[in-house]
């Protein structure tokens, strides 16, 4: 289950975080309230992604998991970046 996760992330993280903000509470325990999550999915899937992935309970994003969420958001600077240019 988490190797089709996976692919799904990658093909549609907007898809994702959906599916996990409405099975999980990983992205109720990441955020507190309900705007910062849905701009997040809107604007910067991926980012999101990979924060809500990478959010540990009391201690929250440290260390390693901070180079996953600079992933994601170079990943959503690629994916603009690409879409910009096709135009």
């Amino acid at each position: 289950m988490g190797c089709l996760f996976a692919v799904l992330a990658v093909l549609s993280p907007r898809l994702a975080v959906i599916l996990l903000w409405l099975f999980t509470d990983l992205v109720d325990r990441a955020f507190t309230g309900f705007l910062l999550p849905l701009l997040g999915v809107a604007f910067l899937p991926f980012t999101t992604l990979m924060y809500v992935l990478a959010w540990r309970p009391v201690i929250g994003v440290t260390g390693g998991g901070w180079l996953w969420v600079v992933l994601g958001a170079i990943l959503d600077v690629g994916v603009h970046g690409g879409l910009f240019a096709r135009r």
